[in-house]
């Protein structure tokens, strides 16, 4: 079973020790980050924030600003960066990806990665989502993983892009609400999941993907203190373990 986070950092303007304490909280065995830092010092910024949280970077460049880090009980098999189609007038957007592999008993499972921050504007999101799936796929091959994405998708559920990955892959938030039992005192006031914006979160724009062989097993649950969450970012993280499915 893998743990894995996403989280979009702006840049790490906000409360760098609250940050630090939301990520270890959140216990990552992988977790991808968007809008890591881009500024001169960019890789030093992103190894020192790796370091406090008791993480390595795995992956990352720094056009685009995403970034995989990975914790000791995963073994990095590949690391790289892959840039996206650009857009005139747009910001340049790349994913980040890595490929670990974890020891679960007697057991060795490889996953393949992928952190993704996609644009503003529709036209761009659904290029760089087409573009993104057969990158991971590819990588996914190569080493035998199954394919996770993660990121923050900058759209609402019910877009073009989450259709899009929908049809492939596994929302984890889904996968958990659908098999939770139901009662009639259940409400959905529409922000259920909501991400952003931390302090008053109204909107899911960040997920996590699970790719075909892939059991959801969490998603959520960990108690951060409310303070931290506003206080570290404008993004609300998200964390779900996934497993292998045995048959």
């Amino acid at each position: 079973m893998l743990r894995v986070a996403t989280y979009n950092v702006r840049g790490l303007k906000d409360d760098r020790r609250a940050l630090v304490r939301v990520i270890r909280a959140l216990r990552p065995d992988v977790l991808c980050l968007q809008e890591a830092p881009r500024l001169p010092g960019w890789q030093r910024e992103r190894r020192a924030l790796a370091r406090a949280a008791g993480l390595s970077v795995a992956a990352g460049g720094r056009v685009g600003g995403t970034a995989v880090l990975t914790a000791p009980a995963v073994r990095l098999l590949s690391g790289r960066g892959h840039r996206l189609r650009w857009f005139a007038g747009l910001e340049w957007r790349s994913v980040a990806l890595a490929v670990v592999e974890k020891t679960v008993g007697k057991d060795r499972e490889r996953y393949a990665v992928c952190s993704a921050h996609l644009d503003l504007l529709a036209g761009a999101r659904l290029s760089h989502a087409a573009q993104i799936v057969p990158i991971l796929e590819r990588a996914a091959r190569e080493f035998e993983a199954a394919p996770v994405l993660a990121g923050d998708l900058n759209e609402v559920p019910g877009a073009p892009v989450w259709r899009l990955l929908g049809g492939r892959y596994t929302d984890c938030f889904t996968a958990v609400r659908d098999a939770a039992p139901r009662t009639g005192a259940d409400g959905d006031d529409g922000r259920e999941g909501a991400t952003f914006p931390a302090r008053d979160p109204r909107v899911r724009i960040d997920a996590i993907f699970a790719g075909p062989g892939l059991t959801v097993v969490s998603y959520g649950g960990t108690e951060i203190p409310a303070e931290d969450l506003r206080a570290a970012s404008d993004h609300r993280p998200v964390v779900a373990e996934i497993a292998l499915t045995r048959l």
